[in-house]
């Protein structure tokens, strides 16, 4: 199995937007569902968004349904998650990785890209 490199974080003011990209290292990207987690302070991690191997399928957990958007481009290996109207709650370390990930406890996680929304 490949690894996933997280980037695009940093610090955005409430209401302002990021841009996430994942890379994938292995092969064949386009032959899994992938998604976007998170682990904010204090708290487990996470699943935020999810999308079929084609993209033709997402699912947003509720409390970013509306405001982020998943996406994947299978040339490049690369999944995005575009962030929108950010609020404080939405600080945490994001993740990606494959759907599923966190219910497998042989899961390996990267890095991860640090984002937090000031108020």
């Amino acid at each position: 199995q490949g690894q996933f490199e997280e980037s695009g974080g940093g610090l955005v003011q409430s209401g302002g937007s990021l841009r996430l990209s994942c890379v994938y290292s292995g092969s064949i990207f386009s032959l899994y569902a992938v998604g976007w987690y998170r682990q904010g302070p204090g708290k487990q991690r996470e699943s935020v968004a999810t999308i079929t191997s084609r993209g033709a399928s997402t699912t947003y957990a509720d409390s970013v349904k509306g405001r982020f958007t998943i996406s994947r481009d299978n040339a490049r290996s690369t999944l995005y998650l575009q962030m929108d109207n950010l609020k404080p709650e939405d600080t945490a370390v994001y993740y990606c990785n494959m759907r599923g990930a966190l219910s497998n406890p042989t899961t390996s996680w990267g890095q991860g890209t640090q984002v937090t929304v000031s108020s």
